[in-house]
């Protein structure tokens, strides 16, 4: 077997957390602080251990999390929507917070999975680098993936602050995008029924 150029293994290591720390005090001279002041001593120890908190989605596996199913629903067979789910995630370009909320709708066919783990699928993909178009089809395709129901809704709405503190600054401004998967999507009165549900009912 061929070895792998060595860029590529020096790549995937993970830097330590004196190197993580290292860097944001480099960022804080580039800004022109003194990181020798009492106010900022602490900072890059409290900056790294935020990051693990806010990215602590890339060591989640959102599909175990929707493994386990119940199967006795009673013959329920109409949708099952968890809204206004918070998360805070980050955008990819500039690391500015994405602040919002999720709506997630499924139409069981054979199963269904405790509400929570709804919640839990959308903060795994939020606790990583994103922008809200994957975001939001990762969580539709995790649902649609692992459950195999007849369909899958996901809306997000979501305020950008890489848009709203910098750039173009338009504070207010609200992002929307919407995945819809199977009966959702192809059929229409489903659709509607479904947006009406979660608090869109235009489409």
């Amino acid at each position: 077997m061929k070895a792998e150029p060595s860029y590529l293994s020096e790549h995937r290591l993970t830097p330590s957390r004196e190197e993580a720390e290292a860097a944001v005090r480099t960022l804080l001279r580039w800004v022109g602080e003194d990181t020798d002041r009492p106010g900022l001593l602490g900072t890059p120890a409290r900056v790294s251990r935020a990051y693990e908190e806010w990215f602590g989605g890339y060591g989640q596996d959102p599909a175990e999390i929707l493994r386990t199913t119940f199967d006795e629903t009673g013959g329920y067979d109409e949708v099952v929507l968890l809204r206004d789910v918070g998360f805070v995630s980050h955008c990819e370009h500039h690391l500015a917070p994405i602040v919002g909320r999720a709506h997630v709708a499924y139409l069981p066919d054979r199963r269904v999975v405790g509400i929570s783990k709804l919640a839990r699928v959308v903060e795994v993909f939020a606790r990583r680098l994103q922008i809200q178009e994957r975001m939001t089809a990762q969580v539709a395709d995790a649902v649609q993936g692992v459950l195999e129901p007849r369909g899958v809704a996901v809306v997000i709405e979501a305020v950008h602050h890489c848009m709203t503190t910098r750039g173009v600054g338009k504070p207010g401004s609200l992002m929307v995008t919407s995945r819809l998967t199977g009966v959702f999507r192809d059929d229409f009165l489903l659709k509607r029924e479904v947006l009406a549900l979660i608090g869109r009912p235009g489409g």
